[in-house]
């Protein structure tokens, strides 16, 4: 990612955790960030790009820091343990980013449909790590998705 679109990532993650994506402009994220709206335009066609980048660039790296730190690990307790310490890492270092996921959510429209979807995508990731524990007698027997959504939902609160 080149600096100019970085910076535009940045700031429009910071203005629609701080004031939500309905209420953050183009203008004001071109006049935070220093560009013409043409600059801005170059790299991202809308506001709801910049949203849909911002969302699947975020879930990437959570999905891929898991990813690697998991991958050395064989004990699936081990795994959520993993799991728990980068939520939170990713929690501290990017509120905004967690923000955004949690105030888009809870709507009826396409943004909020996304966010779900990209959210039970996540704890899917953990359901099967939990299933795993389970089969090898690792972890209970239990609700697995229950025990996968109470580990994401914990972290956040």
């Amino acid at each position: 990612m080149n600096k100019t679109k970085r910076k535009i990532f940045e700031t429009s993650m910071k203005l629609f955790a701080e004031k939500g994506y309905d209420a953050t402009s183009i203008e004001e994220i071109t006049a935070t960030v220093g560009v013409a709206k043409g600059t801005l335009y170059y790299h991202f066609s809308s506001k709801e790009e910049i949203f849909q980048f911002l969302v699947e660039e975020g879930v990437k790296l959570l999905t891929n820091s898991i990813t690697i730190k998991t991958a050395k690990l064989t004990n699936s307790l081990d795994k959520i343990k993993a799991i728990v310490l980068i939520e939170l890492k990713v929690l501290v270092k990017y509120e905004s980013f967690m923000t955004i996921i949690l105030s888009e959510i809870w709507g009826t429209g396409a943004r909020s449909k996304m966010c779900r979807d990209y959210v039970f995508s996540y704890i899917q990731m953990i359901q099967e790590i939990v299933e795993e524990g389970m089969k090898k007698n690792e972890i209970i027997e239990a609700d697995a998705n229950v025990i996968a959504s109470r580990n994401f939902w914990f972290c956040l609160f």
